[in-house]
């Protein structure tokens, strides 16, 4: 473990004068819009990631750079904050569970990671909280997968049980005939697996939930979001669902975090069937893809809120302060640098909102960034944003 300039983590000249001393596991994006929002609070930001070249390390200087999965490496982290909280799901709940005997502050706590890091022991929490869930099971090898088939009917989604996000994880078997591909694809003979019913849905839904160390929560409004490829496209805020089953949703979301234990901010995500039936399809134990419009969009976002929950403060305002908002990823299509082209045309959209994460490499699929559009309509902000997200390419001109 070193930090970027030395071998080992410097005093920091400001370090009595900050409001909290703050660690983030992960250098990704959510790390880098979570500094964001630390910065006016007074935060001082350490981070802790393997590649020295994260989006999060060109907004803190005590950028650490070492494995999250070496004890010692975190212990030495933990040792110089006064909180420590995760941009992803990936870090061992048991290092965790470790840091925190050693008297360390971890949010979320290593017994909440726990129970959302694993999807099948996830599964397994919400249905002891009576919430609905597709049907699901542990599977073990291709012949447990068709047995699976046979109870619970095709097509089936084949899951990883840990580390899976974006579709990386994901498979569906339409028949027994996909099942070698799908053992092969996502290696079942080093990954632990577990299939789940397909779900017929119309629409899918999210809820950013944000629940402090005393309890106290708060929720999002419930927004829609497109995905292609098992990616998320776009974020509609908020969905078009009756109050009715905006308030089922919402309540449904706020009981899944709290059965989970969940400190700071949790996406919750859902699909609503034809019929109006809603189950949950997996939660995110951080702040989540499907809550950037907060940023512009709500009164406080869902990055300074989770900053508010994880160290002890009070919650703010979800109200959002226009009446629509639509967000678009930013995603690659080849591997190329990451250098953005057509920034000055999608500046020149009056009322878009771009955010960059200032990732090295594109690739594709990959999330190189945002942009939100507020609006007195969903269709006006979806022009709006449209219109400057169609104009930034991250690939050669030819």
């Amino acid at each position: 473990m070193h930090e970027t300039r030395n071998h080992e983590i410097p005093p920091h000249p400001d370090r009595h004068f900050a409001s909290a001393r703050l660690g983030i596991i992960g250098g990704g994006q959510l790390a880098r819009m979570t500094a964001l929002a630390a910065l006016p609070l007074g935060c001082e930001i350490s981070i802790l990631e393997k590649n020295p070249l994260s989006p999060a390390a060109q907004l803190a200087p005590l950028t650490v750079n070492g494995d999250w999965a070496d004890a010692h490496t975190l212990r030495k982290f933990a040792a110089s904050v006064d909180v420590i909280t995760l941009e992803n799901e990936f870090v061992d709940s048991a290092v965790l569970r470790q840091l925190e005997e050693a008297g360390h502050k971890v949010f979320p706590t290593s017994a909440s990671i726990a129970l959302t890091q694993d999807k099948l022991l996830q599964k397994e929490a919400l249905v002891r909280a009576g919430l609905p869930v597709p049907a699901f099971c542990a599977v073990s090898s291709p012949e447990t997968i068709a047995a699976a088939g046979e109870k619970l009917g095709w097509p089936l989604v084949l899951k990883t049980r840990r580390n899976g996000y974006d579709g990386k994880g994901n498979f569906t078997l339409r028949s027994r005939a996909d099942i070698p591909d799908a053992w092969r694809a996502l290696r079942g003979d080093i990954n632990e697996l577990l299939v789940e019913a397909f779900w017929r849905f119309t629409q899918e839904l999210a809820v950013m939930v944000t629940r402090g160390r005393d309890g106290a929560t708060v929720t999002y409004p419930v927004v829609e979001t497109v995905q292609r490829d098992h990616v998320c496209h776009v974020v509609q805020a908020p969905a078009t669902i009756t109050p009715e089953l905006a308030a089922q949703t919402t309540d449904i979301a706020l009981r899944a975090v709290t059965a989970v234990g969940a400190i700071g901010s949790f996406g919750v995500e859902l699909f609503l069937s034809a019929t109006g039936e809603i189950v949950i399809n997996e939660l995110a134990p951080r702040v989540h893809n499907s809550g950037h419009y907060t940023i512009e969009a709500c009164a406080c976002s869902q990055f300074e809120n989770h900053l508010r929950a994880v160290l002890g403060w009070p919650l703010g305002s979800t109200r959002m302060i226009t009446p629509a908002a639509v967000m678009l990823n930013l995603l690659g299509t080849h591997r190329v640098p990451g250098r953005p082209l057509g920034m000055e045309r999608a500046l020149s959209v009056p009322g878009a909102h771009v955010h960059l994460y200032g990732k090295a490499m594109c690739g594709p699929g990959r999330k190189m960034g945002h942009v939100t559009a507020l609006g007195q309509t969903i269709d006006e902000a979806m022009a709006t944003a449209r219109l400057a997200a169609n104009a930034i390419h991250f690939d050669p001109i030819t």
